[in-house]
């Protein structure tokens, strides 16, 4: 099946995400028996199910105008990336300054693959991660996988 680009897509309905204080955290299509068209969206105050519908039946019409799938059908999701989802952009960075992350590298750093730490720094090419042995700086190339470590204590 033919599909404009997430970019496009995203482009279309970014003002109405804009307006109503909600973040674009990833747009993507899979194709497949079911196709479907999938909006990962985030705001200050974290996403529910009520956020996720006014979002979806705010641009479920910009959609069907902008027919991202030449006419061809496809379900229209939206949902919360989830509280492990790993970190990407700048800001999803910027918001977890100063808290504890997971960090999976693809080769050992200190003699570890996996470890907790405290994310104080990034600049774009490198986080700095404050450890229980002191502060150490990474490159992002060497992280396969950065996100926020959830403490289940506090949960139940």
């Amino acid at each position: 099946m033919k599909v404009k680009s997430v970019e496009e897509i995203q482009s279309c309905v970014q003002p109405v995400a804009n307006e109503m204080g909600i973040e674009i955290v990833e747009v993507e299509f899979k194709q497949g028996k079911a196709p479907a068209l999938t909006f990962y969206i985030d705001t200050d105050s974290g996403v529910d199910l009520d956020t996720c519908e006014k979002f979806h039946r705010a641009v479920d019409p910009l959609l069907d105008e902008l027919d991202p799938t030449f006419g061809g059908e496809y379900t229209l999701n939206v949902s919360s990336p989830g509280l492990d989802r790993p970190l990407k952009t700048e800001r999803d960075f910027q918001k977890r300054m100063g808290q504890k992350v997971e960090v999976k590298l693809f080769a050992p750093m200190q003699g570890k693959k996996f470890f907790e730490a405290v994310l104080v720094g990034y600049d774009g090419t490198c986080v700095s991660l404050q450890t229980e042995k002191g502060e150490i700086k990474v490159e992002l190339s060497k992280i396969a996988k950065i996100n926020r470590a959830i403490d289940f204590d506090g949960l139940f």
